[in-house]
């Protein structure tokens, strides 16, 4: 049985539900769940968990330093992970998976090393926890505060560096392929002159190689990749989306980029 949801945990009327599903006649159910919050993560959890034959949870972290889940408004302390790795272990669960994120607007090379060392401190505080780390890199999305700043350059040699140092250490590290998150970047951030791109690559077989046969056949009738993947865009620009109404008002994700963009070092 899977408990799927946005956030399964925050739901009211969960710990009951975990009561119900906690009765001994249904001890022959495996239950699982979705991504979890780090401050639902009790030892009650965890142990009805293990005991219905799950063996880890999954948390999305983003990033081991606070000031960068700040600029995302990620409301997430280390001391919370710490202790949703903690009552993990006690309530019988074999491992922790972490996603993670490179390349996020304002990253400094001091948030990799933050992300390193919040890993470590768990593998201390939780001995014998299977912990691994699956990251991305960041990808500009429509309607958000971000969708101004392009891919970071540097997310692939962060994606080897946090590799590098980590399984050193024991802590298995999944990256997600940086080739294809510049495929995302490419449709996340394209206009209707991709339209013809995405019917080639379609014939060419869907591949990274169909991609780049797809640019170069339209070499000159394109903005080249660095423009939809890479640029920063001036927020006076007028970008792909706007006229589609989002969520929320474009003054609105000024006023949070804006804030977000305060907390930069640089």
């Amino acid at each position: 049985m899977g408990l799927l949801g946005a956030s399964v945990t925050q739901h009211p009327e969960f710990n009951s539900l975990l009561d119900y599903l906690n009765q001994s006649k249904y001890d022959d159910i495996r239950l699982s769940i979705a991504s979890v919050r780090t401050n639902t993560v009790t030892e009650k959890l965890a142990k009805i968990l293990a005991n219905r034959d799950t063996k880890s949870i999954t948390i999305a972290v983003e990033s081991g330093s606070d000031r960068l889940r700040k600029i995302i408004n990620k409301k997430l302390a280390n001391e919370e992970i710490i202790e949703a790795a903690v009552n993990a272990k006690a309530g019988g669960l074999k491992g922790i998976k972490f996603y993670g994120m490179v390349g996020l607007p304002g990253e400094e090379e001091e948030d990799l090393d933050a992300t390193i060392e919040m890993m470590l401190t768990l593998k201390k505080a939780a001995p014998g926890l299977r912990l691994s780390l699956g990251c991305s890199t960041f990808v500009p999305k429509s309607h958000t505060p971000f969708q101004w700043f392009g891919v970071n350059y540097q997310s692939e040699k962060r994606l080897k560096f946090l590799e590098k140092k980590l399984r050193s250490k024991g802590i298995d590290f999944r990256p997600e392929s940086y080739k294809w998150s510049v495929i995302q970047g490419l449709i996340s951030r394209g206009d209707r002159r991709l339209s013809y791109l995405l019917e080639l690559v379609r014939n060419y077989g869907d591949s990274l190689g169909s991609y780049k046969r797809a640019f170069k056949e339209l070499r000159g009738e394109l903005p080249d990749l660095d423009f939809y993947v890479f640029n920063d865009w001036e927020l006076e620009q007028v970008l792909p989306w706007n006229h589609i109404q989002g969520p929320l008002p474009e003054a609105t994700l000024k006023k949070h980029l804006a804030e977000a963009t305060a907390l930069f070092k640089n």
